[in-house]
């Protein structure tokens, strides 16, 4: 399968819920049908819309929000609404949280295309129910009665987490499903041994519950994947919950890069002259280590 590759502490949080609505802009063109990549080729979502290089802005898609009993899933309100189907993040909880605590950056991924199946569950470190959204999904897509019929890119795979559930980021990506994962100051109760994707590892400057130096040395056991590492300015352990702060931008371009083929978003990670590498006003640390330095500038 083209583009896939395959594979087989927890920080106290104590947070109100945050209900902010995602908005939506104009849609652009549509994605090139390949980007190529160190693993290949990324194949695009149809005809899923670019967004220029606003990372941080609001998508085209307005947002509908459904809580189950197990999940509670983010994605685009008209899904497919021109022919597209959708990538999927599977998202952690940090520890005591709910996704509602973090809904305002799941929203902003709905927004951005996605569909996001957030665990239910204050203790995400197993990854169990992270992975049974993509059953879920599997099966709704199958389904001619749902709305998600048809229009659930189940093969690109995200999974994201905060805290315990940045842990649980890296746990869920031994699925051989995930393509990629997004471990947002990730709690010690993993082992990047057992995954072989792609990793952006998320740090915070001023992280006092997981210090930047315990992310640092994550990052430095993957040197068998591309692996980015990113230390935010300024920020604490709890600066990502919300709207994900300074998290959010750079999440974002990942995510699009690596599961929507965004040749733009690619670009701020890798290349001689990457977005991101010499942002300071962002970064207080940032590292790429060899397996991220081989990945070719994308061009359009």
């Amino acid at each position: 399968m083209s583009g896939r590759a395959r594979r087989g502490l927890g920080g106290l949080l104590a947070a109100a819920v945050l209900t902010v609505s995602a908005g939506h802009g104009a849609a652009g063109a549509a994605f090139p049908k390949e980007t190529a990549t160190s693993i290949g080729t990324v194949e695009s979502s149809g005809t899923v819309p670019v967004v220029g290089t606003d990372w941080g802005a609001p998508g085209p898609y307005a947002v509908s929000v459904e809580i189950e009993a197990v999940h509670t899933f983010y994605r685009p309100q008209d899904l497919g609404r021109s022919g597209e189907v959708h990538p999927v993040i599977i998202w952690g909880n940090g520890t005591g949280a709910l996704p509602g605590v973090y809904g305002s950056l799941l929203r902003h991924w709905a927004s951005h295309g996605f569909i996001v199946a957030a665990a239910n569950t204050p203790t995400s470190n197993y990854a169990i129910s992270m992975r049974l959204g993509i059953d879920v999904l599997e099966q709704r897509n199958a389904d001619s009665s749902s709305p998600y019929y048809r229009k659930v890119d189940l093969v690109h795979i995200g999974s994201a987490g905060h805290s315990q559930g940045g842990a649980a980021a890296i746990n869920a990506a031994i699925d051989p499903r995930v393509d990629t994962a997004v471990p947002i100051q990730p709690g010690p109760l993993t082992d990047p041994d057992l995954m072989d994707e792609p990793v952006f590892y998320l740090a915070g400057q001023r992280d006092l519950t997981v210090w930047p130096a315990l992310v640092r040395a994550m990052y430095q056991d993957s040197g068998h994947v591309p692996a980015v590492y990113g230390e935010v300015r300024g920020a604490g352990h709890l600066s990502s919950i919300g709207d994900g702060g300074d998290f959010r931008a750079p999440t974002t371009a990942w995510l699009r890069h690596w599961l929507m083929g965004d040749t733009a978003a690619g670009r701020m990670f890798f290349g001689p002259g990457c977005g991101y590498c010499g942002d300071t006003a962002l970064w207080s640390d940032w590292d790429r280590n060899a397996k991220a330095l081989q990945v070719p500038a994308v061009t359009p």
